[in-house]
């Protein structure tokens, strides 16, 4: 790498700009899952959009690939690479909320937890993940399920227009209106096509929900899978649910002599009328008798937070998804086979509800193709002591492969692994050869290739 170049660099960024020669150097290249070990060339954390810019053009020029990040949280470590250009969009993270148009301007460095705490005091939200420190930017780019979808749709069904960097250092306003192809591409197609500094967000009137966690005996998931693969079909929308496979935290509601127990756990998300939530949970209150629960009204932001603690920086990770249509009565064996199995309380499996409001856009409206599957399930391995990587790696891994033959080909990307490379066609269907078309225009030489990544050709 040519020095000059570098010093060049550096005196044009506002942001800062990190080598091996650093001190700060190994906190600059640490990402969120401890099992990812890489050395990046150099990382970049910009102020603003031009720095984008200036880095991207360093990284063309030098012949560096660029791994960016945003909130970090890619289980492949997606947010760094070994001889790349890191672009860390962490210092922007500014949120701007308009009250009158119900929309928010949100930073590409910004996470969840940011975008609520702005929209809350105005009483309003949009489709955000289940952890509140997941970036916006990942969340979006992949699709963008939460526990609003089924009333909102999927957070990239909420996007209005970006801000996007290209491979060749330019600056797009990418919306319906401008730049619609690419537009198109990153509402599913993952970071392939460009770094996204500023995202526009069409937000909606929710404040406060009813909801939260309730857990029951490991011999009642059969029955609780059952009634909920009936259940969501023609819920309200309001209603966002899940099954989950969960080990109990020790946490006040919980009976303190069941902790550490592996239970099957439902976790409700009502968005509607507030007099209206007790109700609408019962259904799933009268499947069986709880162990514990924590339902009741609660700001939105409270429950996108409510399991930060479980999954802290710094844990092994290593995931497994596949989209569902239907719950069969085998999908659901395999469940009840390999879900009890579930190795620590920071480990999980959802089967996240994708109907509703994410089926009425058309596959090929935008790149997320799967419009007509029903689920999207994941099977999150994460875990603090890295001895344990192969055993609980194993988990993972035998799990998947009972659920697979039950299940779609293809996978929500925002959960894939890195091993998961050969399954990009099956991830976009009919949108696969589309976002070829796009990704040759906007980035021939694959510079943005740490992804789940679309090839140029």
């Amino acid at each position: 790498m040519d020095a000059n170049a570098l010093t060049a660099l550096r005196e044009t960024v506002r942001g800062t700009v990190t080598t091996a020669e650093d001190v700060d150097y190994d906190e600059a290249r640490r990402v969120y899952n401890a099992m990812i070990e890489r050395r990046p060339a150099v990382i970049v954390r910009p102020a603003n959009t031009g720095d984008v810019m200036s880095a991207v053009r360093f990284a063309a020029e030098n012949g560096l690939t660029v791994a960016a990040r945003g909130g970090s949280h890619s289980v492949p470590g997606f947010g760094t690479a070994d001889d790349a250009l890191v672009i860390d969009l962490s210092r922007m993270r500014g949120v701007r909320v308009d009250p009158r148009t119900q929309t928010a301007r949100v930073e590409g460095g910004a996470t969840w937890g940011d975008l609520n705490a702005a929209a809350y005091p105005f009483g309003l939200a949009t489709t955000g993940g289940i952890i509140s420190t997941t970036g916006v930017g990942g969340l979006t780019l992949g699709g963008g399920i939460g526990h609003l979808a089924r009333g909102l749709g999927l957070s990239c069904d909420n996007l209005l227009a970006a801000d996007v960097v290209t491979a060749d250092g330019t600056f797009h306003v990418a919306s319906d209106e401008e730049d619609a192809d690419l537009f198109w591409a990153i509402r599913g197609g993952g970071g392939n096509f460009g770094i996204v500094t500023s995202f526009e967000f069409r937000m909606s009137p929710v404040t406060d929900i009813y909801g939260g966690p309730m857990f029951f005996e490991l011999d009642k998931a059969g029955d609780l899978l059952r009634f909920y693969r009936e259940f969501i079909v023609d819920a309200p929308e309001a209603l966002g649910c899940f099954p989950a496979y969960q080990i109990a935290p020790p946490l006040p509601f919980i009976p303190e002599d069941r902790h550490g127990e592996p239970f099957i756990a439902m976790v409700a998300c009502w968005a509607g009328d507030l007099e209206a939530g007790e109700k609408a949970l019962q259904p799933i209150q009268d499947v069986a008798p709880r162990v514990a629960e924590h339902v009741g009204v609660m700001p939105y932001p409270a429950l996108n937070s409510a399991f930060d603690d479980l999954v802290p920086p710094g844990l092994q990770h290593y995931w497994k998804a596949n989209f569902v249509t239907e719950l069969t009565d085998d999908a659901i064996s395999a469940h009840l086979e390999h879900g009890p199995r579930v190795p620590v309380v920071n480990s999980t499996v959802h089967i996240y509800p994708i109907n509703g409001a994410v089926q009425r856009v058309a596959p090929d409206s935008t790149a997320f193709a799967y419009r007509d599957a029903t689920f999207a399930t994941v099977i999150a391995g994460m875990w603090p002591d890295p001895a344990d990587n192969q055993a609980n790696t194993a988990w993972v891994k035998d799990y998947f492969a009972a659920t697979a033959p039950h299940s779609e080909e293809g996978g929500y990307v925002n959960f894939m692994a890195e091993d998961d490379q050969s399954r990009i066609r099956a991830n976009y269907r009919g949108n696969y050869d589309r976002l070829v078309e796009i990704k040759r225009r906007h980035d021939p030489d694959n510079l943005f290739r740490h992804n789940q990544n679309i090839q140029p050709g």
